[in-house]
């Protein structure tokens, strides 16, 4: 039964995880290098990230430079990022493209709070649908007679208890990134 905790704990970190370097995507108004995690390059054929064919660097609060290795993937580069749905038309000079980060209207911030709030949504349903699938195994161990039901109901309490540590995790996430967003 410790396993089966220790196992649902983890999935829950890992839903922690993906819920992060989600909020890591969202533009606040800031240079941020992970808004670049999602975009690829057709580079020789091969759906490449940014940062494995350049240097992506922030000179300046908010721009963001991204220096290619390669002065042939410039172009490259730049139409992945205008096809992508960041919305910033990046400025290439022959050698650099910046992007530079306009500073975000109360409207924009608005949404981006609301997009914010139903990715910690969705974080939280995956975070419940593990501790189902716990609970489930813990009623077909009981079952099966692998253990008792006071065992059963001591796993539940726990799984239980680790389902809203996560959430309360998601919760404090979610806080901070709104926080982010309104103060810019």
């Amino acid at each position: 039964m410790n396993e089966l905790i220790k196992n649902t704990e983890a999935r829950m970190e890992k839903s922690i995880d993906a819920l992060t370097r989600e909020f890591a995507t969202v533009r606040a108004g800031r240079a941020n290098a992970a808004v670049l995690d999602k975009i690829t390059v057709d580079y020789y054929g091969t759906a490449t990230p940014i940062q494995q064919i350049a240097t992506v660097s922030v000179p300046e609060g908010r721009t963001l430079q991204i220096q290619p290795w390669d002065t042939t993937t410039l172009k490259l580069i730049e139409k992945a990022i205008q096809a992508s749905d960041i919305g910033i038309n990046p400025n290439n000079d022959g050698r650099v493209i910046r992007l530079i980060f306009p500073p975000l209207t109360e409207e924009r911030r608005k949404e981006l709070v609301k997009d914010i709030k139903k990715m910690a949504e969705d974080s939280k349903v995956a975070i419940r649908s593990i501790r189902r699938d716990a609970i489930e195994k813990l009623k077909a161990m009981k079952k099966a007679g692998d253990i008792t039901e006071d065992d059963q109901q001591n796993g539940e309490k726990k799984v239980q208890n680790v389902t809203d540590k996560y959430c309360a995790e998601v919760d404090t996430l979610q806080a901070a990134k709104e926080k982010e967003i309104l103060e810019i």
